[in-house]
């Protein structure tokens, strides 16, 4: 690995800009920091001296991911994931930029603790991290948090996590309140009372299996209650993960109607659906649950189509005491944030998506949802940077995994594509050896 910030040109590859539509055969080259130029035919008009010259045999350069929904345990549960092991998984995943959930402990819902993860990052994490800030205090979803005073101190967002905020009246001032700081506000689509204790998709596969279901109907009257909600305040909304067709349908017709909504969908509801679960296996047990394959079928199309925004990792790292244990007891969550784009690959290889749509869900739309350096290769933009050989064949070992948990939904999966090094703000973090 190496760790200083010479002038680095990436030559005879294949450069995907999604920012500007550009995907040509060329060079790219990097210095203090930056990306300096991309085009074909650099290295032949002369480059900086001492410049490290990469061939990279006509694999993929593109700008670095951006992963805008990963709970990291830091502070109070660094057992599950410290920034420093979350940002060596990102690193390995071609991720540069994480963007942290604040239920944390204590919750990222006062500036001092923004000030914590931020300092905590600088010193040990080897990618940028963002922390979100709180909605409500505590989470608790009574109280709305300081928003001006977090996204001050550096939140970049704002979220309850993987909690949703049940009381209509608090969520509309805080989308008003919201509205003040031009603060986006990300929100988990769940009615907990629906939920209720079902543990995966309701529906004929469930019953089978004898477990309690949670219907779509969960996520589609709740996103509908804050289409309306915004249609009321003005305020920039994200949906935080979109799982089924009518939420799609219900996302369509608020973009149509042109308010300021987005949303994502995790990288497991792209590529898995309910069936994946087999034998109760509790590493596909995730919230929302995995749905059954026509949803995937639709939520793949609407990626496709630009209905949905941003492809995440909803990396959730839980220990084994938590998931070997009977599907209806084990805790949900899968980590992600090291294989999301060998995933998304997936999707591109099938025929199913094109490339640069992938990369734009993946580093320029988040990068631009939540005012983001990063998401671009033009000249001047920050030099965070992926080599990615998307032909490579592997098989998923956990053990391999850099995160601190190896709870993946992906074990023992075959793959095709994989991140060859990892650039951030010009110095490489990341670098795969084979063998």
């Amino acid at each position: 690995m190496l760790s200083d910030r010479r002038p680095i040109l990436l030559t005879n590859a294949r450069i995907v800009d999604p920012s500007r539509d550009l995907d040509f055969p060329g060079d790219l080259l990097i210095a203090d920091g930056v990306v300096r130029d991309a085009k074909q035919g650099i290295r032949a008009s002369g480059v900086p001296e001492g410049t490290e010259v990469v061939d990279c045999k006509g694999r993929l350069v593109a700008p670095g991911l951006i992963d805008i929904r990963a709970f990291i345990g830091e502070p109070g549960a660094e057992y599950r994931e410290t920034l420093a092991t979350a940002s060596q998984a990102a690193a390995a995943g071609g991720v540069t930029t994480v963007v942290c959930q604040p239920d944390t402990n204590p919750v990222i819902d006062d500036p001092a603790i923004v000030d914590f993860v931020l300092r905590r990052a600088r010193d040990t994490a080897i990618v940028h991290v963002h922390p979100m800030g709180a909605l409500t205090k505590g989470l608790a979803g009574q109280e709305m948090a300081e928003i001006g005073l977090l996204k001050a101190a550096g939140a970049v967002a704002f979220t309850d996590g993987a909690r949703s905020v049940t009381n209509a009246q608090v969520m509309r001032r805080v989308l008003t309140y919201a509205n003040d700081f031009d603060a986006v506000i990300v929100h988990q689509t769940e009615d907990p009372d629906l939920v209720g204790d079902g543990v995966m998709n309701e529906g004929e596969f469930a019953a089978r299996l004898g477990l309690h279901g949670i219907p779509t109907a969960a996520e589609t009257v709740m996103l509908e209650r804050d289409v309306r909600l915004v249609a009321l305040t003005g305020a920039r909304y994200h949906a935080a993960s979109i799982t089924c067709g009518e939420s799609l349908e219900v996302l369509r017709r608020a973009k149509d109607r042109g308010l300021p909504v987005s949303a994502s969908a995790s990288i497991n509801h792209l590529t898995l659906n309910e069936v994946d679960i087999a034998s109760y296996r509790t590493f596909f047990k995730v919230a929302p649950p995995l749905r059954a394959e026509e949803d995937r079928i639709a939520l793949v199309r609407a990626l496709a189509d630009g209905l949905l925004d941003v492809v995440m990792s909803d990396h959730n790292p839980q220990d084994v005491e938590t998931k070997r244990l009977p599907f209806a007891e084990a805790a949900p969550g899968a980590i992600g944030i090291e294989t999301m784009f060998a995933a998304g690959l997936r999707l591109v290889h099938a025929g199913d998506l094109r490339l640069p749509t992938l990369l734009r869900a993946v580093s320029t739309r988040p990068a631009e949802l939540l005012g983001l350096p990063g998401g671009s290769l033009k000249p001047g933009s920050p030099a965070d940077v992926i080599v990615a050989d998307l032909e490579s064949p592997w098989v998923l070992d956990p053990d391999t995994l850099k995160s601190k948990c190896k709870n993946t939904p992906f074990d023992e999966a075959q793959l095709q594509g994989r991140v060859t090094r990892t650039i951030v703000a010009g110095r490489t973090v990341y670098e795969y050896v084979s063998g």
